[in-house]
């Protein structure tokens, strides 16, 4: 019995035997048409996305990764060790698509949710989320409605060279992108309205909110009505997926806003300590030009996610 491998290893085998530059569904093609992706362990509904995940990952956090990002439409991966004689290193981030699925019915709180966005928007946008409670406020009659579920932080740190960080810094300019998250269990009819204008209301400071759920009615009147707000109030909407992790998604995207409102910013620091102590940890990472990543929500595996939720 042939003895199972992991999707990098697969990645790596294919791409050693083509010798070419390849798409992550091109490489799961070659996979299929080998008999290859029987070597691999997974149950997951779109495995050609866990693989992705999983490069992107390796590429971004380990100095000694054998892959690379090709300057390509669409992206493409190579070995580094068979890019010195064949193609130039070149490297590109892009979002994926994954199709919009009926979710299973399923039963959870929405802190359960919490692993699986903090992984969604670490893989997949780079960004580094902390969990605020709504507990620990001073003013909880309203703390909901004040600051959202999750806020996150986008750092140049990797994309921009150190001269150029210490020249942003001195002119005072914005270097980073702060982000509001706002989750809940499921989004229909019956709680479209208050969840969407909760988003509205505790994103209002952040440069792009989301409001985010794990089952979304895909009745067509429903996701028309969704569009509308979307586009209406520049609130994202993004669609987690807990029997996949890999194939969450961006349903529609947020409206970047150029502007920190910081009167809110230093309301909600006040009352709360999660984001006074958020605000300060990004303050130190970005003047020290490392980020700390204990000091933001865990990330977890894929597969380790699929044994913490309560189904």
């Amino acid at each position: 019995m042939a003895k199972n491998i992991s999707f990098l290893e697969l990645a790596r085998k294919v791409l050693l035997e083509t010798k070419k530059p390849m798409t992550i569904e091109e490489i799961w093609d070659y996979s299929l048409r080998n008999g290859y992706e029987k070597l691999v362990k997974t149950k997951g509904k779109t495995p050609w996305r866990t693989m992705g995940a999983q490069i992107y990952v390796n590429i971004r956090d380990k100095k000694d990764t054998p892959f690379i990002k090709i300057d390509s439409k669409p992206r493409k991966f190579f070995l580094r060790e068979l890019s010195t004689t064949n193609f130039g290193i070149n490297h590109i981030i892009e979002d994926e698509e994954a199709e919009v699925e009926e979710p299973k019915t399923f039963s959870f709180n929405e802190r359960e949710l919490h692993p699986f966005l903090s992984y969604y928007a670490n893989t997949f946008m780079n960004i580094y989320t902390k969990t605020i409670y709504h507990e620990k406020s001073s003013k909880k009659t309203y703390a909901q409605w004040l600051h959202p579920d999750l806020v996150g932080v986008y750092f140049p740190i990797d994309d921009w060279d150190s001269e150029v960080l210490d020249f942003g810094m001195i002119l005072g300019s914005q270097l980073i992108k702060i982000y509001s998250f706002e989750v809940k269990k499921e989004l229909t009819f019956s709680n479209i309205r208050e969840s969407f204008f909760q988003a509205v209301s505790n994103s209002s400071w952040s440069n792009e909110g989301y409001l985010v759920a794990a089952k979304i009615s895909q009745d067509d009147e429903f996701i028309t009505e969704l569009k509308r707000l979307s586009t209406s109030f520049g609130i994202g909407i993004i669609k987690l997926d807990i029997d996949d992790p890999d194939a969450s998604d961006i349903i529609f995207p947020a409206r970047f806003k150029s502007d920190i409102d910081w009167d809110t910013v230093n309301k909600i620091s006040n009352q709360n300590p999660d984001f006074r102590a958020f605000l300060r940890r990004v303050k130190n990472d970005l003047s020290n030009k490392e980020i700390i990543k204990a000091m933001y929500d865990k990330v977890f595996e894929s597969e380790k996610l699929l044994k913490m939720i309560n189904r």
